[in-house]
């Protein structure tokens, strides 16, 4: 177990790296294709949307392949768009950067739903807290494909050089860790025991594939699951405007040269990956609803002390407590889509969609707000979705077999094998008949 843990930790940090690496070299690409603003942006919305697609039906993909099987898928994707994410802005052709920012999102996606369904099995099979980490390695991954980004341009390595060599190294370092990183019992990966009866209040195992797609699919209309898709898409609202806007808020609120705008940004991602490294034993003590309730009001007066603060000290101040706020949200949510293993897939991949229609809406909507108010003073809109979040926090409490929603401890979480073995112990049996011996006449 401890084993799998590491390699899926390499595989979250190798996709922060595979996000980061690309978006530091933005202006490379810009102006290799002399692209403007609007253009650009058109660019990246592209990218938005095939991640949107493809989440919608991400889940139904690990339900009936199973986690290997969509890695493997969303790594051959990867590679093909990540390399004309480079040889498009080389040759001058935007066509061909469009199209392999639209397999990237569609890779993205695809990967992330097996990795977040593979971090909560782990979780469960260790009877702690550790989803949290998980995406600390991503954060840590992150600031370290923007460093590659910056020093592939500072040496004047082209985008296609830095981009084909990235996609080695994915396309290696996943296929090197797929075997170790994805439990052997995944669903697809080995045969359930399927047409077990129980009884009634007990959740029945899927059976077949048309039971298992149909299971992933059901997760659109179970309004638990899409009021923490409303949870994640706050979460991912406060965490992608923060690298969207925070630099840029920095730069233009406070007349900083644009490094203290990126040290600023460095600070927030910072208080995250802390948090997310050490904040686990948090939800251990207290429960994921407590944890989130002061999550979400932590970063809600990060946002405010930021918007309004008359001295950068101050707004510094307030970006670590937006920072701590941000970190532990995403993960909590992905927990609570969770509880159930044989339908994980299907609600990570809805509260995922939810993620990226915060992705999608997020950057038009704050720029129209920025130009009437300021970027720092547009950022505050984001305490809305915090109060939002804080509201719905009761929603992430763990949730039993029998749809009630008690308050019980990650040591209580159990493995895979032991949940149906729960499960079959309900199986309605057939009371014994007593057979009468029959009665010799003498």
């Amino acid at each position: 177990m401890s084993r799998a843990r590491w390699l899926l930790m390499g595989l979250f940090a190798l996709t922060g790296i595979i996000f980061s690496s690309w978006l530091a070299r933005i202006p490379s690409v810009r102006d290799l294709l002399d692209l403007s603003t609007g253009e650009l942006g058109l660019m990246l919305l592209i990218g938005s949307l095939g991640a949107l697609l493809t989440v919608t039906f991400a889940g139904v993909v690990v339900q009936r392949f199973g986690s290997r099987t969509s890695l493997l898928l969303s790594t051959a994707v990867l590679a093909v768009g990540y390399v004309l994410m480079g040889v498009g802005p080389t040759v001058g052709s935007v066509p061909l950067l469009g199209v392999g920012i639209f397999l990237n999102g569609v890779a993205i996606a695809l990967g992330n739903v097996p990795l977040n369904v593979e971090s909560a099995r782990i979780e469960r099979a260790m009877g702690r807290t550790v989803i949290p980490q998980f995406h600390a390695a991503f954060s840590i991954g992150a600031v370290t494909g923007s460093a590659i980004g910056a020093l592939a341009s500072h040496f004047d390595v082209s985008v296609a050089l830095q981009f084909s060599l990235v996609a080695a190294v994915a396309v290696a370092w996943r296929l090197g860790s797929l075997r170790g990183a994805v439990l052997d019992d995944a669903p697809g990966d080995r045969p359930r025991p399927i047409g077990i009866p129980v009884a009634a209040g007990v959740a029945q195992v899927p059976a077949g594939r048309r039971r298992r797609i149909a299971s992933a699919l059901d997760s659109w209309r179970e309004p638990r699951t899409l009021l923490i898709g409303v949870v994640v898409m706050a979460a991912a609202l406060s965490e992608g405007s923060a690298n969207d806007w925070l630099s840029l808020a920095v730069v233009d609120g406070f007349a900083e040269p644009e490094a203290v705008g990126a040290a600023m940004l460095g600070v927030f991602v910072g208080a995250m990956t802390l948090v997310r490294l050490l904040g686990t034993r948090l939800i251990d003590r207290f429960g994921r609803v407590v944890v989130l309730r002061a999550s979400g009001s932590v970063a809600l007066v990060g946002l405010v002390l930021f918007g309004f603060a008359p001295t950068l000290p101050l707004a510094g101040a307030g970006v670590v407590l937006w920072g701590f706020g941000a970190a532990l949200a995403v993960p909590i949510g992905i927990a609570a889509a969770s509880d159930d293993p044989l339908r994980a897939a299907g609600r990570v991949a809805v509260v995922s969609s939810f993620a990226s229609v915060a992705s999608i809406a997020a950057p038009p909507l704050l720029g129209i707000a920025a130009a009437a108010t300021g970027a720092r003073h547009a950022l505050v809109l984001i305490t809305v979705a915090m109060v939002a979040s804080v509201l719905l926090a009761h929603r992430v409490a763990p949730e039993s077999p029998d749809g009630i929603e008690p308050r019980v401890e990650p040591s209580d979480a159990v493995s895979d094998d032991l949940a149906l073995d729960r499960v079959s112990r309900h199986v309605v049996r057939r009371p014994r008949v007593r057979r009468r011996r029959p009665v010799r006449v003498p």
